[in-house]
């Protein structure tokens, strides 16, 4: 020790600091799993406030039929729920083979076939936390902007949507924190393609069935909890400006 400064011994700085480097492959796994998980996240995000309501406001025969199905991805062994997708979304599934004729798009072993396997997994997080903020939601607002002349849709436009602002917000936040960490689905239906289909996940399982990869996994699941403890901040940062803005409306 050199007064206020640690000497350190011949190279150890310099292997301090190439453990905690990341490799391109690693960066491109980060990049690749913050575009599948938000593309997942706002791609779902309409279908899930749509089936939030009709849950929450609807009377249908069906209705626990559907709202089982809905939250079936979170029962299921998400392994089973990555092969019913590849069944369905293949290229030699039904309605994958007809989407890769007509439209071009690609799901299996793509960086798509990533996101929908997140969004499906993740939906169920999402369609709940918006379906029971809607429930809570006071019907006489909005009976009170119907007798002014409001019609359904202007009436979720301007009254529901807002007073469940709060629940959405937390809704995409769990999906967006469900997408990152999603494994068996994403790599039954997609593989571990890196560059591809390679996410933090399936990144980190890598690095622990090789010899030596243990310093790569520690690198990528400290990057997985700082993503998330991010996301968590912003979404309550988020979700009290729009409580806020709520009160005072």
């Amino acid at each position: 020790m050199d007064g206020a400064h640690i000497v350190w011994p011949s190279g150890t700085e310099h292997r301090h600091l190439d453990w905690l480097t990341l490799s391109d492959a690693e960066w491109t796994a980060i990049r690749l799993s913050l575009r599948v998980s938000f593309v997942a996240m706002i791609v779902s995000l309409p279908f899930a406030i749509a089936i939030a309501m009709l849950l929450a406001r609807g009377r249908f025969w069906g209705k626990s039929i559907l709202n089982g199905l809905v939250h079936l991805p979170l029962i299921l062994p998400p392994v089973v729920t990555g092969f019913l997708l590849l069944i369905l979304f293949g290229k030699r599934g039904p309605i994958g083979a007809f989407l890769a004729e007509y439209t071009g798009i690609v799901f299996s072993f793509r960086w798509t076939g990533a996101a929908l396997a997140c969004a499906v997994m993740a939906f169920p997080l999402m369609v709940r936390s918006i379906r029971l903020s809607i429930e809570a939601v006071d019907r006489r607002l909005e009976q009170a902007a119907s007798t002014l002349g409001a019609g359904p849709f202007w009436v979720f436009l301007t009254v529901t949507l807002p007073l469940v602002l709060p629940g959405v917000i937390a809704g995409m936040v769990l999906a967006f924190a469900k997408a990152m960490g999603e494994f068996g689905a994403t790599i039954t239906f997609v593989s571990n393609i890196p560059g591809e289909t390679q996410t933090l996940s399936s990144a980190i399982y890598t690095f622990t069935q090789v010899p030596g990869g243990d310093a790569g996994a520690f690198r990528l699941t400290l990057i997985s909890i700082v993503i998330s403890m991010a996301a968590l901040m912003v979404s309550e940062i988020l979700a009290n400006l729009a409580a806020k803005k709520v009160d005072t409306a």
